[in-house]
């Protein structure tokens, strides 16, 4: 047997393959972002009439930025997708805690407990912007379960991400991004806890097809 005795290649055979198999995997992807595509679509665009969202939708949504250089207070680095899988009710702000501050984070507290059952599938974050931890009895108390993660944070890529309402400093709001790590919601500076909450009931009710408590 010679070398021309061997078969040729069917080389359009194995292109019609390739074209299928990627065919296949785009219609895999497809069938797994539905739900989240459908729920989104349904709240943001079929009724958009229906919606008395007392936040403002931030649209398109804002990515979380590696940029971020996220740190625990210990200075251990943590990249910013390990935030992903939950939802998350963000606040912004020096270790140097003030009143206001205080009150924010005793409302991100408040609004996660009377989720009821839906609680775990949101997550209370405080971005640290100038460097250092906490006080050591705000530390205490922030780390009490259910446990407030309180992350060193970039305030050049924090200020670059989230965007405040005009006359307002960043820090004045809470922020929602949803399990896929998009910014997508801010809560109005000295906002009504009733319609916070109701704010993510919805936002909890709307992804529940394919959203889960834990990463």
């Amino acid at each position: 047997m010679t070398v021309h005795d061997l078969p040729a290649p069917d080389l359009q055979a194995d292109g019609h393959r390739t074209r299928v198999g990627r065919v296949k995997m785009l219609l895999v992807l497809l069938v797994c972002a539905a739900p989240v595509i459908a729920s989104y679509f349904t709240y943001f665009v079929i009724r958009p009439e229906a919606r008395t969202n007392y936040g403002s939708l931030i649209l398109p949504t804002r990515s979380l930025p590696e940029a971020l250089n996220l740190r625990t207070l210990d200075g251990q680095p943590l990249a910013a997708k390990a935030l992903k899988g939950q939802w998350l009710l963000l606040s912004v702000g020096p270790s140097t805690c003030d009143s206001a501050c205080d009150r924010r984070l005793f409302m991100q507290r408040q609004l996660r407990e009377m989720l009821g059952r839906e609680r775990e599938r949101l997550d209370r974050v405080w971005l640290i912007t100038d460097g250092q931890p906490p006080a050591a009895a705000l530390r205490a108390s922030a780390e009490a379960p259910p446990a407030l993660t309180m992350l060193l944070a970039d305030p050049a890529a924090v200020a670059a991400w989230l965007q405040p309402e005009a006359g307002h400093a960043v820090e004045d709001h809470l922020y929602i991004v949803d399990p896929m790590g998009e910014w997508m919601m801010r809560v109005p500076a000295q906002p009504e806890p009733a319609r916070v909450k109701r704010d993510l009931e919805k936002l909890l009710r709307a992804s529940a097809s394919w959203d889960t408590p834990g990463r």
